[in-house]
């Protein structure tokens, strides 16, 4: 298909998310999409299944909408909105594949996003209705049509965030436990209480968003979620800090690495300051070079308050990539 294709044979065909025949379709798209735009994330239709599943934030039959040209979809849009350090924030996520850009396609689905965070709002399905309301959109900066794209439309940047990678090729410290905590390998009755310690960390984050218990179990049926990969710290039965290691094999496979991520960091407060972080980056570190990755990757806010940044450069990661927020109110 060539650009000048699009809208050209028949008008493009808008309609709501199937569930039922449509992840195959959007795994695909977005692929295409962040492949183009060199974004290193690349779902699988499993994955995918339980991102997108119903929850109080987000119903994939409302809240997605697609366009296609004859039998390929070509562009889509998503609405899902958090609550956040006493505001109400919809992020609006876009996808437009490369050759069908310049069409007003993102245009038009930019529109469709914003009137229907409005809907849900107005309907009681979008947040507290007292709390002010935000739009909010996200790009990584080396991305400029769609930083153009997003302030054309009245929104502004707010927050940067970076992307870090470390070679694990390279010495990794042997950092030990401050003494008396203990790594325990992560078993099913433990779930909640690290969960409850993640969360309860993060509340000290740039804009911390307020989790449900679709979060929970959400995050321990994602098909790619490894336990045996995370380290856990205990001091006695309180949750000390922990890192959340996962390896992704499909998305591995289409960037052509083998890259491990710590996805979640956190100590939480009376643990703080003893060197416990550190000593849980260096296990993960590690454990990650012995399953046989050779980079380990993970994401940090630019202003992280706890000091993280510099932290992750200590332990050999370096900036790769910066990500940019950007706002407008609804």
């Amino acid at each position: 298909m060539t650009r000048a294709a699009i809208g050209t044979r028949t008008d493009p065909i808008e309609r709501a998310f199937d569930p039922d025949r449509d992840f195959p379709a959007m795994v695909e798209l977005i692929g295409d999409v962040n492949r183009f735009d060199e974004v290193p994330y690349f779902p699988n239709v499993a994955g995918l299944e339980v991102d997108w599943a119903p929850a109080p934030t987000f119903d994939p039959l409302r809240d997605l909408r697609l366009i296609f040209d004859d039998d390929l979809l070509v562009a889509a849009g998503g609405h899902n909105w958090r609550e956040r350090d006493g505001k109400v924030i919809h992020t609006i996520e876009l996808w437009v594949r490369p050759a069908a850009r310049r069409h007003g396609l993102g245009t038009r689905l930019l529109a469709w996003a914003e009137a229907r965070a409005r809907e849900a709002v107005a309907t009681g399905h979008g947040g507290p209705r007292e709390l002010p309301h935000l739009l909010s959109m996200g790009t990584s900066t080396a991305i400029a049509a769609a930083l153009a794209f997003a302030e054309t439309h009245g929104y502004s940047p707010v927050r940067y965030s970076f992307g870090m990678r470390r070679d694990l090729s390279q010495p990794i410290p042997d950092v030990p436990l401050p003494e008396g905590l203990e790594i325990r390998p992560v078993t099913p009755d433990q779930h909640r209480r690290i969960w409850d310690a993640d969360v309860e960390a993060f509340r000290d984050h740039w804009e911390a968003a307020v989790r449900n218990e679709a979060d929970f179990v959400q995050h321990y049926r994602h098909p790619e979620v490894d336990t045996s990969l995370w380290q856990v710290a205990w001091d006695g039965d309180e949750v000390a800090g922990s890192v959340m290691n996962g390896i992704y094999v499909d998305e591995n496979r289409e960037l052509g690495v083998d890259l491990g991520w710590l996805d979640h960091v956190s100590v939480r407060r009376p643990w703080r300051g003893r060197g416990l972080a550190g000593a849980l980056i260096a296990r993960s570190l590690v454990i990650l070079r012995d399953r046989g990755m050779t980079e380990a990757a993970l994401g940090v806010d630019a202003e992280n308050p706890t000091g993280a940044l510099g932290l992750y450069e200590r332990y050999g990661f370096r900036v790769r990539e910066t990500w940019v927020k950007l706002r407008k109110p609804l």
